[in-house]
């Protein structure tokens, strides 16, 4: 017999299984009904679901709130493109923008105090990724998704687009800053 030429037996599924390859296919089915009663598990007793909500808006309704937080909290202005650093008092909503391609405005919240992050695409579908964080979040046109996060670190963290947004996606990133209270 050789792979170039039919097989003598066309009906090999009706051939005796060997010891071997019956116990390989025990192991994938034991490991298949694992893996299916761990994706149910994990998505009610794990702790890597985010705790997010997702409403329908409209681009314009959208920027008017972002805009009337970054005239209100203020503190700084960075880059060449002169784009606003905001710093809301603790548990308030925050609003960031995804847009061709830039994350506006930049953020600074507090160690230790809780937040509400909204985030809403003006254009196309983005990917909202904290670097090194490792949160994720698809954020789609003509919905307002809101994060409930509290920061434990201080420090600078990046925010990068991970959906491929077009020609400049590589240059839609920003920085979150975490300070410590005052």
């Amino acid at each position: 017999m050789s792979a170039i030429e039919s097989p003598a037996n066309r009906l090999w599924w009706k051939q005796p299984l060997d010891r071997v390859e019956g116990m390989w296919i025990a192991i994938a089915f034991v490991w298949c009904l694992v893996m299916f009663f761990m994706m149910p598990y994990w998505h009610i007793f794990g702790k890597q679901n985010l705790s997010n909500e997702a409403y329908r808006t409209t681009p314009e309704a959208y920027m008017a709130k972002t805009q009337a937080m970054v005239d209100k909290y203020t503190v700084r202005v960075e880059t060449d493109q002169k784009i606003p650093v905001v710093h809301p008092p603790a548990g308030s909503d925050v609003y960031l923008i995804a847009r061709l391609w830039q994350w506006w405005p930049m953020i600074e919240l507090e160690e230790g105090k809780t937040y509400r992050l909204h985030l809403a695409s003006m254009d196309w579908l983005h990917g909202f990724s904290l670097q090194p964080e490792n949160i994720n979040i698809q954020v789609h046109p003509n919905y307002e998704h809101i994060v409930t996060l509290t920061p434990t670190s201080s420090g600078t963290f990046g925010i990068i687009c991970n959906e491929y947004c077009g020609i400049n996606h590589a240059t839609m990133v920003s920085r979150l800053y975490v300070v410590k209270p005052k």
